[in-house]
C-alpha cells in the first residue's frame, strides 16, 4: 500500500466540506475536515499535513489569524496553505492572504480540477520529502553499523566483543526497520 498524506480541511460549513472530499477524495490521501481554526490549529499539532485547504470568512477566528498563527509556529509554518473564500474576489483580499503566507487563493465558485491538481503537487512534494527524511534515516543506520563494524578488529577481550556484537545487532535491527519501511513507502 502507497504512503498516504493528510490534507487538513478548514471551513466552518459542514456543505463545503463535503465539497472538498467530493473533489479531493479520488486523490486516494486522508482528509481531515475541521469546522473552524482552532480545531485547525489543534489538528496541525497532532499531525503533519501535506497542504491545508482553508476558508477566510469564519466565525471567532478568521482565515487570515489561522494562516498567520500556523505561519508563526516552528511545526507548522511549511505546511502550504491555500485559501478558498466564497468572499467578493477583491484584490486587496488576496494580496492579504498571500502576505498571511498562502501558496495560493483561489475565489469560490473554483474549478474542481484544477484545485484537485493544485493538492495533488503539495501532496507529491510531500510524500518525496517524507522519502527523503526515511532515505536519510537510512543512511544514518548503515553509517552508525560501518563505524561499529570498523570497530570489531580492535576488540580484544570477549566482553568487549559481546558489547561490540550487542551494538552491532541493534544496528542491524535499526537498518533492517529503515529497509522495511522505505520499501513499504515505494509500493
Amino acid at each position: 500500500m502507497s504512503r498516504q498524506a493528510r490534507i487538513l480541511l478548514v471551513d466552518d460549513r459542514a456543505e463545503n466540506l463535503v465539497a472538498l472530499d467530493a473533489i479531493l477524495s479520488s486523490l486516494n490521501q486522508i482528509l481531515v475536515p475541521v469546522r473552524s481554526g482552532e480545531q485547525a490549529l489543534q489538528a496541525l499539532l497532532a499531525d503533519e499535513f501535506a497542504v491545508v485547504l482553508l476558508d477566510i470568512v469564519m466565525p471567532g477566528m478568521d482565515g487570515f489569524e489561522t494562516a498567520a498563527r500556523i505561519k508563526r509556529d516552528a511545526k507548522t509554518r511549511d505546511v502550504p496553505i491555500i485559501f478558498l473564500t466564497a468572499a467578493v474576489a477583491q484584490p486587496e483580499q488576496a494580496f492579504r492572504g498571500y502576505a498571511a503566507g498562502a501558496v495560493d487563493y483561489l475565489a469560490k465558485p473554483f474549478d474542481p480540477g484544477v484545485l484537485r491538481a493544485k493538492v495533488a503537487v503539495f501532496v507529491d512534494l510531500y510524500l518525496k520529502a517524507s522519502q527523503l527524511r526515511d532515505q536519510a534515516g537510512l543512511l544514518e543506520a548503515v553509517e552508525e553499523t560501518v563505524t561499529v563494524l570498523r570497530q570489531l578488529p580492535a576488540v580484544s577481550q570477549d566482553a568487549e566483543a559481546a558489547e561490540v556484537a550487542a551494538r552491532l545487532a541493534g544496528r542491524v535491527g535499526r537498518l533492517r526497520d529503515a529497509l522495511d519501511a522505505l520499501g513499504a513507502g515505494r509500493r
